[in-house]
């Protein structure tokens, strides 16, 4: 790869806050050399990758690169490198398409071969942008002139130094937004969302009405961690991938999981997901043949090599996810907190809290009317909770009742790894084995006999009945799961739903100013919920997004209101009788 002219001092020169990264996007990777040069400045850089295919990690010179190299699955995956100084997003896939996938303000370019739709490089560019751009003839230059670049004649030989001079509806990069928040729940959402918040620099107030994190839906001894398989990588797919890799790095960098509990109680043993019956079987042997996945990321098993992995007869196959494990949610959310420091201010037993907006301010107000706090801006995380808040009430949340059954280790069979199908089972955790979850359309909140028969009965289905003792105590936890209607996480700026008018697309539904929602995590908080938080603080910030930009739209809390809307064909609020 020829490598492109230099640029001038003045192209060096830093035109960002001082707080603010250098945004370079480029489209030609090699094995780092470009990423290394734009390092070697030594200023705070935000550097993306577009890449059709990931070089091998023995190909990376750099040892902190390597050591941080990603698994080779399709989308973007988020690292932070020196220090947390240098943020490098690959996003992996078919480079022209995955460029309409990008939502940033870009400072540089790099471009070594003609793209199909130059003009995404002019959506992206910042005023002045700098373009490093192989020279590809004239329909290609023609090209980036309708896209908004101009440059002088003469320069290196093959390559062309352009900068962005066209004008377009994008304002300049704004002024960063005062960094004060409220976040409203201590569970994995509102840890993870403070902790994100706090590395940026935000002073942030948490409030939680019990007296101790993770207490409700976050609260169970072990929760599973695992990627979700389609046959077409659909959206819940795409997302539970990104979110399981990330929150894997993310885990490592506050210290790693370990069976001892420090800092995270929790163990990657591997997670062995038996197939129902031959049909399904067949499924997950295609799509991992389909897909092409990488081992690391999940191998199928046929029927004998899962049955070792068992330690008993299955008729079919499975899936194997060597990196999945189970964590315990609170020992996690713990040592989010913990990395917050003293940025971080926790408020708990805080009931009955509500939200009043008043001097440009959001205020959380307690049960006797006391101002628990102020900021600028507030973030609901605190999931069933969010049903009885006045500004969430309108979203089309739900609950779920999940009752896990707790088996002393004794009483059950010893399991080297977690194994679901109907039901998940994790290897004891501080000697008691995790057995569930029910999916139950009521909120009953004592443990019911019924539920733990069910669990049970699923276990022995798996199992077989030896491994499984009938008439086992009546012991586990009840959980309330948050849920939307398409069963994705809320992540985003909440709607006002008394605004007037009938929108027709997410930019323009009316917004609450500065009130953002982190909801809805169903049964897979533990993972999205680290993702979450960085895509939300990347939002605050006017930051590029760690997800592809059609994974935030399937995100976005306005898409309900905005569907019921085109669904109904409801006149506008202002003209409704």
């Amino acid at each position: 790869m020829t490598t492109p002219p230099a640029a001038s001092a003045s192209a060096r020169a830093p035109r960002w806050h001082a707080d603010m990264r250098r945004v370079v996007l480029g489209t030609g990777f090699g094995h780092g050399e470009q990423l290394a040069a734009a390092r070697a400045a030594g200023a705070p850089l935000h550097y993306i990758a577009l890449l059709a295919e990931l070089p091998a990690p023995q190909a990376i010179a750099d040892p902190e690169l390597r050591a941080a190299w990603p698994t080779a699955v399709p989308g973007l995956h988020r690292l932070e490198l020196d220090g947390g100084r240098t943020t490098l997003d690959l996003l992996l896939g078919d480079v022209d398409t995955n460029l309409g996938e990008v939502t940033a303000r870009v400072d540089e370019f790099f471009v070594p071969t003609p793209l199909a739709s130059p003009r995404l490089l002019g959506k992206l560019a910042l005023p002045g942008a700098r373009l490093a751009v192989c020279d590809g003839g004239d329909t290609w230059r023609r090209g980036l002139r309708a896209a908004g670049f101009s440059w002088q004649e003469g320069g290196e030989s093959g390559w062309l130094e352009a900068r962005y001079t066209g004008r377009k509806p994008q304002a300049p990069r704004p002024v960063p937004p005062e960094r004060s928040a409220i976040v409203i729940g201590a569970g994995v959402a509102g840890s993870a969302a403070c902790e994100r918040l706090c590395a940026r620099g935000w002073q942030v107030t948490l409030l939680e009405r019990h007296a101790e994190p993770a207490t409700e839906a976050s609260g169970n001894r072990a929760g599973i961690f695992m990627p979700l398989l389609s046959r077409d990588d659909n959206i819940p797919t795409r997302l539970t991938r990104a979110a399981y890799l990330y929150a894997l790095r993310h885990w490592q960098r506050l210290g790693g999981l370990a069976p001892a509990g420090e800092p995270m109680l929790g163990d990657q043993c591997g997670v062995l997901q038996l197939a129902r019956d031959a049909d399904h079987a067949a499924l997950q042997r295609e799509i991992v043949e389909h897909w092409r996945y990488p081992q690391e990321f999940v191998r199928w098993l046929d029927a004998g090599a899962a049955a070792t992995l068992l330690g008993g007869a299955t008729p079919h196959g499975a899936w194997l996810f060597e990196q999945g494990g189970w964590a315990n949610p609170a020992s996690i959310c713990r040592a989010m907190l913990a990395a917050c420091g003293d940025r971080l201010r926790r408020v708990f037993s805080a009931a009955a809290v509500r939200l009043e907006r008043r001097d440009g301010r959001w205020h959380a107000i307690g049960a006797d009317g006391t101002v628990l706090a102020s900021a600028a801006h507030a973030i609901v995380a605190n999931g069933a909770g969010a049903l009885t808040l006045a500004q969430t009430a309108a979203l089309p949340l739900y609950t779920m009742r999940g009752q896990v059954t707790h088996v002393a280790a004794a009483d059950f069979a010893a399991l080297p790894l977690v194994i679901c199908r109907e039901a998940y089972m994790t290897p004891p955790v501080g000697g008691i084995v995790s057995v569930g979850a029910t999916y139950d359309k009521d909120d009953e909140r004592v443990l019911r006999p019924a539920s733990q028969a069910e669990n049970l009965a699923r276990a022995r289905e798996i199992l077989g009945p030896a491994r499984v003792p009938e008439d086992l105590p009546l012991q586990g936890r009840v959980g309330l799961r948050c849920m939307a209607p398409d069963r994705l996480p809320l992540v985003g700026a909440l709607p006002d739903y008394g605004a007037p008018g009938r929108p027709e697309r997410l930019r323009d539904v009316a917004r609450l100013p500065n009130l953002h929602a982190l909801l809805g995590y169903a049964s897979r908080g533990l993972i999205w919920a680290p993702l979450a938080a960085e895509l939300l603080a990347a939002m605050l910030e006017d930051e590029p997004l760690p997800v592809e930009a059609s994974l935030a739209a399937a995100l976005d809390p306005a898409r309900f209101l905005l569907k019921e809307r085109k669904r109904q064909g409801l006149p506008s609020v202002a003209s409704a009788p």
